[in-house]
């Protein structure tokens, strides 16, 4: 698509960004398998690897700062991360029932805790995340067998 036509269709990029948060299924995080810890490594290099892309990096950055001062955004926004958080804890949920893991975590900062620094490092430093770093987030959790 020319960027002509992209910008007939939406004037504002803010605009582009709402059209394509309301068609985005969230793919990560989803239908955890055991073991967890390593379910879990894996959908976390999932997101660093992607977050690693100039345009998805640009589009999360976007989203932050757009939420600021849109409430419809703000709302979006909100709505993903809860869906994150909803489902990280469905997965340590499914771990401690396993009994693969004893937390050590409250719930409330376990999104934080596991997604903030990636989103961190690789959005706001341009690094890659290691995969030492996303163990280590990881092993923060709590006591996995």
């Amino acid at each position: 698509m020319g960027r002509a036509t992209v910008y007939r269709h939406w004037p504002r990029s803010d605009q582009l960004l709402l059209d394509v948060m309301a068609g985005a299924d969230l793919p990560l995080f989803k239908d955890p398998e055991a073991p967890v810890r390593r379910w879990l490594h894996r959908q976390l290099r999932q997101l660093a690897d992607e977050l690693m892309a100039p345009a998805v990096a640009g589009l999360s950055l976007t989203l932050m700062q757009s939420a600021i001062w849109d409430p419809e955004i703000a709302r979006r926004r909100d709505e993903s991360n809860k869906a994150i958080g909803e489902r990280l804890e469905a997965a340590i949920r499914f771990a401690v029932a396993g009994g693969e893991l004893t937390i050590e975590v409250d719930p409330a900062n376990l999104t934080a805790m596991l997604v903030g620094p990636i989103v961190y490092r690789t959005a706001m430093q341009r690094e890659a995340a290691s995969d030492d770093m996303i163990a280590r987030l990881v092993d923060g959790v709590g006591t996995w067998r």
